[in-house]
């Protein structure tokens, strides 16, 4: 018959009782860095979404670009490498937020030469720019 520790043990073997969050504080630091991120980014011309929560912060730059952070650094996938079959990343310390949006700009221009907008996209984003209220009555 299972003592306290049994119970203890079947608590944190329970995913309902094992909590997804993170010190709150931890979150604030990791956003304020994506958000200075997607700040120096805008300086470069690159428009971004800042997303965060359970830890994490990501940015939202392009399709297959989201810069990832943990507070302390920011990563990216830059390519795949065939030989071990897995994703290749750069990172850069997020006290450099000026220098990462730099070199996150580098993978953007690669990524967009490579991947253009749909032209139902193309399409939208210009209608959308041409009126101050976009397609708002």
């Amino acid at each position: 018959m299972p003592g306290k520790s049994g119970t203890a043990l079947l608590d944190v073997m329970n995913p309902s009782q094992v909590s997804t969050r993170t010190d709150p504080a931890e979150d604030t630091t990791q956003r304020l860095h994506a958000e200075s991120l997607r700040q120096a980014l805008a300086q470069e011309g690159i428009a971004a979404d800042v997303h965060d929560g359970y830890g994490l912060a990501l940015v939202s730059v392009w399709v297959r670009l989201v810069v990832w952070c943990d507070g302390y650094r920011f990563w990216w996938r830059t390519g795949w490498d065939p030989e071990r079959k897995r994703a290749v990343y750069a990172w850069h310390p997020a006290i450099e937020p000026g220098r990462a949006a730099r070199r996150v700009a580098f993978r953007y221009a690669d990524l967009r030469a490579n991947h253009p907008l749909s032209p139902t996209i193309s399409d939208m984003a210009s209608a959308t720019s041409a009126s101050p209220a976009g397609n708002l009555p």
